[in-house]
């Protein structure tokens, strides 16, 4: 009998969630190392192992905080280590190496097409390949024109048509991939009253989290018309970034437009572009134009549902993602009120999502509560508000903080560094990288009730 070369005889094959967990794990050593090197730090500049590795978890994994400033720490060299990590980190190791397959005409097999699958919360493994094709065109895309548009303002500022380049290409690819680094050592404040650069950062925001399914789905609309209706996912996710923006517009603005050390000093304008601004960034972008370590704490409570809830699935945003909440909080109104599944739009939502969305929310929140809790233990002189807020953003892979990253002790900067990592693998993913394999032995247990609530 002839035996064929197949995965029994080659050992277990990874899981695909696996892989994605293995893959940016290894994602953040190289870019750990390379930014150890000499040649990367600006002169005079000195980088630990801890500072770099902090800032390669944090821009693989697109969150954005920083214990160095990355504009005089790191060399231009060092610096664009810093933009390829964030857009690697963006679209996804995993759909690199698709990529980089397809360049070099190379089959992409069956099992990498379950990592993309299962990375870019597709639904079907067929036509994953061409699926990576028009992402990859979107993202490109995207990020041109938004560093073109972003050319000018920063040329203006640098005084230097070549510098402003320069800084276009890096906050649009930082901007599109919800990244929220900046070569500022006080970020984007410099900027709170330029209606132009805040509007071209926010539209590249809201583009790269609204994911990259729905930007599809849209276009298909625009091409064939009525023939190509929007799909549920992408009608969610419309719904529930309005409601996030309008919701995040009225809270800063209302709490915030007396505070002295926010909006108190602008005009009437620049508070509405500020606070529509803060209302954008906290969906996993961390730009910032006014300082968060001034809000109130009840901004900096509402802020932290809003990063919580992240961005929407597909997308270069973090966070549980805008559908798993409405999803969830959608279940549970329609269960209190008695009529079983959800309906959204015509359709009825499955009892299994529903199940996963919770699930997903249950691990987010339990991975926060435990990091925490032990941030309190290791960091007992910073306020518990701010350390909540610190934990919320790097979960959330935002990137926004209210003046404590730099302050963390070493063991409290481990802890932000596996929470980024936890929080763009994904809660569930993770879950699923580390469970076992558990065969279905055709066992069917008798059902029973239990009282819940």
């Amino acid at each position: 009998m002839t035996t064929t070369r197949t995965g029994l005889l080659r050992g277990p094959t990874p899981s695909p969630a696996r892989l994605i967990a293995t893959t940016f794990a290894g994602g953040i050593i190289i870019g750990t190392l390379l930014l150890l090197l000499p040649q990367a730090h600006a002169p005079g500049a000195q980088v630990s192992f801890l500072d770099a590795l902090f800032t390669a978890t944090s821009a693989l994994c697109i969150t954005g905080l920083s214990v160095v400033d990355i504009g005089t720490t790191f060399n231009w060299f060092g610096q664009v280590i810093v933009m390829l990590l964030i857009q690697v980190g963006g679209l996804g190791i995993v759909t690199f190496g698709a990529l980089f397959a397809i360049a070099m005409r190379r089959r992409v097999g069956y099992q990498q097409r379950l990592g993309l699958q299962n990375q870019m919360r597709t639904f079907e493994v067929g036509g994953v390949v061409k699926l990576v094709r028009r992402i990859l065109l979107i993202a490109v895309s995207a990020e041109l024109v938004g560093a073109l548009l972003l050319w000018a303002p920063f040329a203006r500022h640098e005084g230097s048509v070549a510098r402003g380049a320069y800084q276009g290409l890096f906050h649009a690819v930082s901007a599109f991939n919800n990244a929220g680094f900046s070569l500022y050592p006080d970020n984007l404040r410099g900027f709170v009253s330029d209606p132009y650069l805040n509007l071209v950062i926010a539209a590249l925001v809201i583009l790269g989290g609204l994911g990259f399914f729905v930007t599809l789905s849209v276009v298909a609309r625009l091409r064939l018309g009525r023939k190509a209706r929007l799909t549920l996912h992408a009608r969610i996710v419309f719904m529930a970034t309005g409601l996030m923006l309008a919701g995040g517009f009225v809270t800063v603005l209302a709490m915030e437009w007396n505070n002295p050390g926010t909006l108190g000093p602008l005009t009437p304008f620049g508070k509405g572009l500020a606070a529509f601004f803060q209302s954008v960034t906290p969906r996993t972008a961390g730009f910032e134009t006014v300082p968060y370590e001034h809000f109130h704490s009840a901004t900096l409570m509402f802020t932290m549902l809003l990063m919580f809830i992240g961005g929407s699935p597909g997308s270069t945003a973090g966070g549980i993602r805008t559908v798993t909440f409405v999803v969830m909080v959608g279940s549970a109104w329609s269960q209190a009120r008695g009529r079983g599944e959800l309906t959204l739009f015509g359709r009825t939502i499955s009892s299994r999502n529903a199940v996963q969305a919770s699930a997903v929310a249950l691990f987010g929140v339990l991975l926060v509560g435990a990091a925490i809790t032990v941030l309190l233990v290791t960091e007992p002189h910073l306020p518990f508000e701010r350390t909540a807020f610190e934990a919320v953003s790097a979960f959330g892979t935002v990137g926004l903080s209210a003046g404590v990253t730099p302050l963390l002790s070493d063991s409290g900067r481990v802890v932000i560094i596996l929470l980024m990592y936890l929080g763009r693998i994904g809660p569930l993913t993770l879950a699923t990288a580390l469970a076992r394999n558990v065969t279905n032995d055709e066992v069917e247990y008798p059902h029973e009730e239990v009282l819940v609530g």
